[in-house]
């Protein structure tokens, strides 16, 4: 269940940046409120990544994906500190460079394409009891 809401907020957060970039390729800062609430929403998104592979470490030995889940976690990560360092350009009012916005997103994205693999191609944990009677695999 965990990964569901990861996905969720994880959309949330990408509409975020997908306005902050916007702003960034055409000369502007970002606003406060919309970088504090992406980097909030970005944050909670890994903590319930975290939350998902550590909550199935004990299962059946693909629990969360096996190695996929810590993989996953470790491209969030490095996205998240990725964003750490794009802010930094922020509090010194500097536009930050678009190779490092691109990259940013572009891991971002790889990671929310990997939560939907662990999801619902190996099935890590989502708890989708009505699934069974659509795709009988994925329960």
């Amino acid at each position: 269940m965990y990964l569901l809401y990861a996905l969720g907020v994880f959309a949330v957060a990408a509409i975020g940046g997908l306005i902050m970039a916007n702003n960034i390729f055409n000369g502007k800062l970002a606003p406060w409120p919309l970088s504090l609430l992406h980097a909030a929403l970005g944050a909670t998104g890994l903590v319930l990544v975290l939350l998902a592979v550590m909550s199935s470490m004990g299962q059946a030995a693909s629990g969360a994906g096996g190695n996929a889940g810590i993989i996953t976690a470790g491209i969030l990560l490095v996205t998240a500190l990725g964003g750490f360092f794009l802010a930094s350009f922020h509090l010194r009012s500097k536009l930050a460079p678009g190779g490092i916005v691109i990259l940013h997103a572009s891991l971002g994205i790889l990671g929310v394409l990997m939560i939907v693999l662990l999801a619902f191609v190996l099935n890590a944990n989502p708890d989708l009891s009505d699934v069974g009677a659509v795709a009988p695999n994925l329960r």
